[in-house]
């Protein structure tokens, strides 16, 4: 692979947002490294994109998609051109520096398929759930080193994986509505990529409550995922045993909201296991 800086293309999946899509693509102008280009992905049946899109110094392709991130992604793969591809979420932005810290990764390791980094808010919080070590992604250790916003590849891992899978994912009409990048990058792994978790590569987004609705939504996606790619007995005991140990020691605490989320957590990963099962054997 060359050790030229890469151009960068960003697929952007948007619906019902303005202000946010507006914030993140003024964080794409501000940034120094201009090897760039947003390919915009609109799910919204009116012309609220278009608007927002109008006047911009910045590299633009704007496509139309049905409803589904992971559908509207697909539709953004099949123009990727650039060296390397992200998936912003319309609500996130990019401090100042990110392209040009990922732009000297890129070019120093020929030999790197791709990255992740980490996502706090403008506070400088974060999810407590985010690993604070650095590390080459495995199959085991994905799970906390990752999300769409924080994921950026070389487009020639992405030809070989091809789409995201359809049945994951915000607006899929399924019960798994997340997890769609964490499916992608488990592929990735199974496919030796390699990919690397850097906590200091950041993307802003605003921190998430961790209520029970979407410890089950969440839930669920983690039990189908574990059965889809046959995780063993080991590690689908651990993946169950995380949420029992959260409810424990929010208990111990007295939190009972947070005994709540992972509660639900727990009754979301059973379920997308049972469920991936029938899921499959349908398909």
């Amino acid at each position: 692979m060359s050790r030229e800086p890469p151009s960068f293309d960003l697929v952007v999946a948007t619906v019902g947002r303005t202000v946010e899509l507006a914030r993140l693509l003024d964080s794409l102008e501000t940034q120094r490294y201009r090897q760039l280009r947003a390919i915009v992905v609109d799910q919204n049946a009116d012309e609220r994109v278009s608007g927002i899109l109008a006047g911009r110094g910045l590299a633009l392709l704007h496509l139309r998609s049905p409803l589904g991130l992971a559908r509207a992604r697909n539709v953004g793969l099949r123009e990727v051109t650039a060296d390397v591809v992200g998936f912003p979420d319309d609500d996130c932005s990019y401090p100042p520096g990110l392209l040009d810290g990922l732009a000297e990764r890129f070019a120093g390791d020929p030999e790197l398929d791709g990255l992740t980094g980490r996502a706090e808010d403008e506070r400088g919080r974060s999810s407590a759930s985010w690993k604070a070590d650095a590390a080459l992604l495995t199959a085991d250790n994905l799970w906390n080193r990752a999300n769409a916003a924080t994921m950026f590849l070389r487009r020639e891992l992405v030809g070989r994986l091809g789409d995201f899978d359809e049945r994951l994912g915000l607006g899929s009409g399924t019960p798994w509505s997340s997890g769609e990048e964490t499916d992608y990058l488990v592929r990735a792994v199974a496919a030796q990529a390699r990919i690397a978790y850097d906590p200091t590569l950041i993307v802003l987004h605003d921190v998430r409550a961790d209520d029970a609705a979407i410890g089950l939504r969440d839930g669920a996606s983690v039990g189908y995922l574990l059965r889809k790619h046959g995780y063993p007995a080991r590690t689908v005991t651990r993946m169950l045993a995380r949420p029992v140990g959260g409810v424990l020691l929010a208990l111990a605490r007295l939190d009972v909201p947070r005994a709540g989320y992972y509660a639900a957590s727990l009754r979301g990963r059973i379920r997308g296991y049972r469920g991936a099962s029938r899921a499959n054997s349908s398909a």
